[in-house]
């Protein structure tokens, strides 16, 4: 039975239990889990200190290896090193021991990680695959001496899959030209051309170099002074190929911006085009972002997932400059967004890209209840999906016994998340706020909410719209209700569960 408010919206309040369904393999896993107030329960974060930028995404022999931008001795940004842990379905992370530290070089910035199949870098023994990492170092003497060359690019490598980390004797292997922005190299094997590729951020722009060996390299191009968004610095770039349905082929550049992204702050854009063995060109002049919400950056993919897994594979840091330093987490610092597929598809003229959870994330939550129509729900949820949707609003209230909310809601054309009263929101001027995205014309028939401790992940039609912001209550969020208008809204479906 529904009840209508004043405010002229149907009523579907959904009441907290712990689902049964959960059942013993979750309760198994339930004993890893970290306990403290504000600690994300089924997304990445390091076991304490500061964590930034996720690197070196490989898989290797069933693994899937995750380092990060990580200062181990305080919560705030401060000397990085690589962090590490990996994982065998992308859920449940094994934290490793650091595996690259700061030297006299530098500081070790942001970079990425690939098998060397054919041992073309020399580093493996007859028959041996070493794992090759490329990054930058960051030389803060150099910085606070006013030089602009103090960021290079070096490479490491390990013989005992991952496990210890040895770094060239001859880094670094591309000295800087006098540049103080260069830095986050993304490389990849270009299999059909028997040569290995790499993409540079410089300052404003992406430079594409290849290599024969890892260690000697040969710049290729430039893109991107005159196209994209150029609110600030350009980051953490990521070249690779996608098909879609029909097999159409098409290249994929991200490339993260500090500051100027949609909410302020920092964001992740990205062009489809395509390249030629030397130059990248894009489809069109139109600016796209992954992500609208504040809270997706530097996020890249793995390298070395198997033909026959065919999927390409995205996580990325679940922040954003304008306040990490600040949020109010207590001993540690950051968490990762969920792992997510990349999918090209092509809407219109253009080929575009949607982001969608993976598959792997079902195992968390076990069977869905669904009630279907506009019936009166009491069920949990921390997994809210919205199917059938036909109408013009929708809104979606996480609530606690403080009456702290977090509002997600679909109307007016757009998307949107209100974090205004969501808890702890003081420590920064930016952050209470409400961060919308444009449907552009899309029809919503999917909603998507993925909530954990402090984030909120929302993803429309399967991944068309995707919205991903942090938040901080000062209890848990106990409570969800679901509206939607009377006058021409239905809901097919609604499903929820509860992890936790």
């Amino acid at each position: 039975m529904t009840s209508k408010c004043n405010s002229g919206f149907f009523i579907f309040p959904l009441l907290v239990a712990v689902l049964s369904s959960c059942g013993p393999e979750f309760e198994k896993r339930r004993s890893y889990l970290f306990k403290e107030p504000l600690r994300n329960q089924y997304h990445f974060s390091p076991v304490s200190g500061w964590m930034n930028d996720p690197n070196g995404l490989v898989f290797h022999e069933g693994v899937y290896h995750l380092f990060y931008q990580h200062y181990p001795d305080d919560k705030v940004w401060g000397p990085m090193h690589w962090g590490h842990a990996i994982s065998t379905d992308l859920l449940n992370w094994e934290h490793k021991p650091i595996a690259l530290y700061p030297d006299s070089l530098g500081f070790i910035f942001s970079g990425s990680a690939v098998v060397d199949n054919n041992n073309a870098s020399g580093f493996g023994a007859a028959g041996q695959s070493p794992l090759v990492a490329m990054f930058t170092y960051h030389n803060p003497i150099g910085e606070q001496a006013g030089k602009n060359d103090f960021q290079s690019q070096a490479i490491a490598y390990s013989l005992d899959s991952g496990k210890s980390w040895s770094k060239y004797i001859s880094n670094p292997v591309i000295k800087n030209p006098g540049i103080r922005d260069f830095r986050d190299p993304k490389i990849f094997r270009w299999e059909s051309e028997n040569v290995w590729l790499m993409a540079l951020a410089v300052k404003d722009h992406v430079e594409f170099f290849k290599s024969n060996d890892l260690k000697g390299w040969e710049k290729l191009s430039e893109f991107g002074k005159d196209l994209g968004a150029h609110g600030g610095v350009w980051e953490c770039p990521d070249l690779f190929t996608l098909s879609d349905e029909s097999g159409n082929t098409k290249w994929v550049l991200l490339v993260s911006i500090n500051p100027g992204g949609p909410q302020g702050g920092s964001a992740t854009q990205y062009f489809v085009g395509d390249f030629d063995g030397m130059r990248f060109v894009p489809q069109d002049t139109v600016t796209r972002w992954i992500d609208f919400g504040a809270d997706n950056y530097a996020g890249v993919t793995w390298s070395g997932v198997s033909e026959s897994d065919g999927r390409k594979l995205f996580i990325g840091w679940m922040s954003n400059w304008q306040y990490a330093n600040a949020v109010p987490e207590q001993g540690w610092r950051s968490s990762l967004t969920i792992p997510r597929e990349i999918r090209l598809v092509k809407r219109d003229e253009a080929f575009v890209l949607k982001f969608s959870p993976v598959s792997e994330l079902s195992q968390l939550f076990g069977q869905p209840q669904t009630i279907s129509g506009a019936s009166n729900l009491s069920v949990p949820g921390n997994l809210i999906e919205v199917n059938g949707l036909e109408g013009k609003e929708i809104k979606v209230i996480f609530s606690n016994k403080k009456k702290e909310q977090l509002i997600v809601s679909v109307g007016g054309g757009k998307v949107s998340i209100d974090r205004t009263n969501s808890g702890t929101v003081g420590f920064n001027e930016k952050f209470p706020a409400v961060h919308s995205g444009p449907l552009d014309g899309l029809v919503v028939n999917n909603l998507k909410i993925f909530l954990d401790a402090a984030s909120v992940e929302v993803f429309v039609n399967d991944g068309d719209l995707v919205m991903t912001d942090v938040f901080f209550p000062t209890k848990p969020m106990t409570k969800v209700e679901v509206f939607a208008t009377y006058a021409g809204t239905s809901l097919r479906s609604i499903s929820s569960v509860w992890i936790k």
